[in-house]
């Protein structure tokens, strides 16, 4: 059992949420294939979630990503049972959140799971120490324990000094901070995240992203990330779910969904990406040409393009792209320069 739960922090397996009448009928006939506008207007159902799986690994940063109405929100809250899946399988570190009692999970939210909204929900009548400690006091530590924690993650969060402030007497960015703070002074295993940070301006939006890098270095917690912005996502993710009407169309890392979209709708989606901040040499290193030197400097395949622009271009040999010590291909000036040049990504991206 303790192997299985070092493998998945979170599996979910053929998970579906209909809203509606009868949504038990609509997941057991034909008219679970209907598209939302023709599910909805024979059945009066939604179904906000159809078919999902995927895993994440522990420690690892999971993004959901999606337009408005595509589902992700809703997913996220049944990672918890905040909704009720109609459908599915869903284990948190081994255990099985659907078979759990309503007093289990209870247990779980406030022990294994911590979630930070994007409307804060910071209680305004008391103050950020005592809402960093909310729960903790809802564990039933004592006042001097949750406290000490309390101050502890606030000074993680950068918040030292503020613990006597109310959350009317704070910036958006640090009512933020102080909702991160609650979530990570229970010390849960998993952080789930729904779009934190859509309510704040671009500049406090970029430094909280930031923050989050930061704390995952630190702490190292499994996150769940949702958000709209593709940005976001590339910036936070080690892989990305991107949702559309409620399933997932493809999931991977940043680099196999710019560099190979598995269709056009990924495609609009990372179609202003710049390659070359995102991809790496592997993606575009080709077979040494006959007679082509291979006494050049090398970078590893996994090297992204826009840091290999001053090897190549202070080398008038080509790059050796390397896989440890196996040689991957080769690159120029030529190569690397014309990628960073492509904003939509080509066709036959190499794997």
């Amino acid at each position: 059992m303790a192997a299985e739960q070092v493998s998945s922090a979170i599996e979910v397996d053929g998970l579906w949420k209909i809203f509606g009448p009868r949504p038990d009928r609509v997941l057991a006939g034909p008219d679970r294939h209907l598209d939302q506008a023709a599910l909805r207007e024979k059945t009066g159902c939604t179904a906000a979630v159809r078919d999902v799986s995927f895993e994440v690994r522990p420690g690892e940063v999971f993004v959901v990503m999606g337009l408005s109405g595509s589902g992700k929100s809703t997913l996220v809250r049944c990672l918890t049972r905040l909704i009720e899946p109609t459908a599915g399988r869903i284990v948190l570190g081994g255990e099985d959140v659907g078979a759990a009692s309503p007093a289990r999970l209870r247990e779980l939210r406030r022990h294994r799971v911590s979630m930070v909204f994007q409307h804060f929900g910071l209680l305004p009548h008391r103050r950020v120490i005592d809402n960093v400690a909310y729960g903790l006091e809802i564990q039933g530590r004592s006042r001097a324990d949750r406290h000490a924690r309390a101050r502890e993650i606030l000074s993680l969060v950068g918040l030292d000094g503020h613990a006597g402030h109310y959350p009317d007497q704070l910036s958006g960015g640090m009512q933020q901070r102080v909702g991160l703070a609650r979530a990570l002074a229970v010390d849960p295993e998993v952080l789930l995240f729904d779009e934190p940070f859509s309510a704040l301006d671009p500049l406090i939006r970029r430094d909280m992203q930031a923050e989050v890098i930061r704390l995952h270095r630190e702490v190292g917690k499994t996150m769940v990330f949702i958000t709209h912005d593709l940005s976001e996502a590339l910036k936070l993710g080690e892989r990305i779910a991107i949702m559309r009407a409620g399933s997932i169309v493809q999931l991977g890392t940043p680099e196999e969904l710019v560099g190979a979209p598995a269709d056009d709708y990924v495609a609009d989606f990372v179609r202003d990406v710049p390659r070359g901040h995102v991809l790496s040499l592997r993606w575009i290193c080709r077979a040494p040409e006959p007679g082509e030197p291979l006494d050049g400097p090398a970078l590893p395949a996994g090297t992204v393009i826009r840091d290999a622009v001053p090897a190549t271009t202070a080398s008038a040999r080509p790059i050796r792209v390397m896989d440890g010590e196996e040689l991957v291909g080769v690159v120029d000036r030529v190569d690397v320069l014309s990628a960073m040049a492509r904003a939509v990504p080509g066709e036959g991206a190499r794997a």
